[in-house]
């Protein structure tokens, strides 16, 4: 296999420092873009999660289902933008993909199943000290979620590290699109 680039978001973060923990070899270099790999970069919504993994029930489990409504998911997108930056295209994308069979239930398991991700950490960023690929962290400093420390973490493993914070949300490619495909041109 040649090598490539590897951009990785958000839970697809941990899918792609598998393959590189894997197969570093691949590795060409990395953007990560609130994609994170440390507990620094997880924000205080992750507290309640870890009571959920703690002690799971059915009563929590179905606390998350909030997660899954408009309004909630608009928030998302728009959460730490600017007013009426956000074209509505993306969130109404997933507003209807929350509409098909399953798809609940499947979100569910994804949240449940995050704290694997979260236990192989420790792996990831042992890549990162192994390997020292060239990694470009841009983040959407006001993300709720995965929280900008977990950018900044990146330098502790990886000599190779650029950290960007852009003043956005979790979506940062809603609103900074040019200015990421910009900051990756010049990086690599």
């Amino acid at each position: 296999m040649e090598k490539f680039y590897m951009y990785v978001f958000d839970y697809g973060a941990p899918i792609g420092f598998k393959i590189a923990v894997r197969h570093p070899d691949w590795i060409q270099g990395i953007i990560s873009q609130n994609g994170n790999v440390y507990q620094a970069g997880l924000g205080s919504k992750w507290a309640t999660r870890q009571d959920f993994w703690d002690n799971p029930t059915e009563e929590k489990r179905n606390s998350y289902r909030s997660a899954f409504e408009p309004k909630t998911i608009i928030g998302q997108y728009k959460f730490g933008t600017r007013p009426k930056a956000v074209s509505p295209d993306g969130y109404m994308l997933d507003i209807a993909y929350t509409h098909g069979e399953g798809y609940a239930q499947r979100q569910l398991d994804l949240i449940y199943d995050y704290q694997n991700n979260i236990k192989d950490y420790p792996n990831f960023q042992k890549y990162l000290r192994d390997n020292q690929p060239k990694l470009l962290a841009v983040w959407g400093k006001n993300d709720p979620s995965f929280i900008y420390p977990g950018a900044e973490a990146f330098k502790q493993d990886d000599e190779n590290v650029e950290v960007d914070l852009v003043d956005s949300g979790h979506f940062a490619l809603e609103t900074h699109a040019e200015v990421i495909a910009q900051l990756i041109k010049d990086f690599f």
